[in-house]
């Protein structure tokens, strides 16, 4: 590794650290607010190592339900912030042909390095060399460690000729410096840059380059299929899959940790809007983003509210990983004076509100809401036929809320 003068001091209070482990012991072993724990740590060890183990047991804990062996991985906060959690890198990495070479563009703590070297070697490469040394440890606690090369450099200097790709972008340093955090939605906005993706893209056998859910994907990768992945509920990742690990489909919805997946086209079927049936269907957010509602919906036999709605009714209770799934009680007027008279008739103890296109402050409606001693239920703010509308329901089904997967 090549470090710099301030790297190589960093690099040094990780290494110390990573050699006393009873430092992580002790800490567990004390109580009381943070504050109190560092005073008692600071007078064992010295205050630099503290100070970062106080860090590293943070993010350990925050790591919980993200990844199997949370409690023994290395990461700074940028690098848990950004890598890609166990259950969807392992998806991921099943698309990738078993025994053959990867190269992972732009490792940082190895999310995807460690899933895609369960089933095959791979060639990891970033340009910090403290990110390669903590996912050098954190490959040694999966056991993959020997299945890795670490290589320091920048992604648009690797030869990746006819060779398999993963590249999971970074912010622009400009950006970095301007204290600019969070996900990216400007794909215009990553290092490398577009054209350098676009490049990867050609040159490569395939591959896969990971974004934001929320990036502006559309009409730059064409020939590529975008996969957007969802786990528990929450659109996690936009997948761009090209080359020969692309599928026919443009769009693909996944559902985690059921694996269920979804690939069309969003304009192969027609919108189908009817009055509503005894049912309403909230399509998971992966389903949403990928445009596929209305696909989905003519596979499952259901129709849209309104247009301008993704929730959609029908008439069975259809269960589905796509779809959460509710029986209306009573549809109500956007008056609110009506809505609160069923509520009271209703006594829900509790209610769940959801709304996609209507704005509706929901902690503000709720503390206006007559709540009694009855059974929970669910309000759908929503527009049927172009009006606003109040449907009062009850859940029939839940999301599962597995992260983490077992090898």
């Amino acid at each position: 590794m090549n470090f710099t003068a301030d790297e190589q001091i960093e690099w040094e209070r990780w290494r110390r650290l990573k050699e006393l482990p009873e430092i992580f012991q002790r800490l567990a072993e004390i109580e009381g607010p943070e504050f109190r724990r560092q005073e008692l740590l600071r007078r064992e060890y010295p205050a630099e190592l503290v100070t970062l183990v106080m860090l590293v047991a943070d993010l350990r804990q925050r790591a919980q339900g993200r990844f199997e062996y949370a409690s023994r991985l290395w990461f700074d906060r940028k690098s848990l912030e950004q890598t890609t959690t166990e259950a969807i890198a392992r998806h991921k990495a099943r698309r990738f042909p078993v025994g053959e070479t990867v190269v992972d563009l732009c490792s940082g703590a190895g999310g995807d390095a460690i899933a895609l070297a369960a089933r095959g070697p791979i060639v990891a490469v970033d340009s910090n060399p403290l990110q390669l040394v903590r996912l050098q440890w954190n490959a040694e606690v999966y056991g993959v460690d020997q299945k890795i090369e670490f290589q320091q450099g920048l992604a648009e200097t690797i030869d990746i000729s006819n060779k398999w790709v993963h590249i999971d972008p970074d912010r622009r340093p400009d950006l970095l410096t301007k204290g600019l955090s969070g996900r990216i939605q400007r794909i215009e906005d990553l290092a490398p840059p577009l054209e350098v993706l676009q490049n990867i893209m050609q040159q490569s056998r395939g591959g896969a380059i990971k974004l934001s859910p929320a990036s502006n994907f559309g009409g730059k990768f064409p020939d590529a299929e975008i996969e957007l992945i969802s786990l528990s509920g929450e659109c996690k990742e936009a997948t761009v899959w090209f080359g020969e690990l692309a599928g026919e489909a443009p769009f693909r919805a996944t559902i985690l940790p059921e694996g269920a997946s979804l690939a069309g086209h969003p304009l192969s079927v027609m919108t189908r809007v009817e009055p509503p049936g005894r049912y309403i269907f909230d399509p998971d957010p992966a389903i949403v983003r990928s445009g596929l509602v209305d696909v989905m919906a003519d596979q499952l036999d259901l129709w849209r509210l309104d247009d301008a709605e993704e929730y959609l009714t029908g008439s069975e209770p259809t269960l589905s990983p796509f779809v959460q799934t509710f029986e209306i009680e009573q549809i109500v007027s956007g008056n609110e004076r009506e809505l609160k008279a069923a509520i009271r008739e209703r006594g829900y103890r509790e209610l769940e509100i959801k709304c996609r296109h209507v704005r509706v402050d929901a902690n503000q409606l709720r503390k206006k809401l007559p709540l009694g001693n009855g059974p929970a239920g669910v309000l759908f703010v929503a527009r049927i036929a172009g009006k606003t509308s109040h449907v009062l329901a009850r859940r029939l089904s839940y999301r599962s809320q597995s992260a983490v997967s077992k090898m």
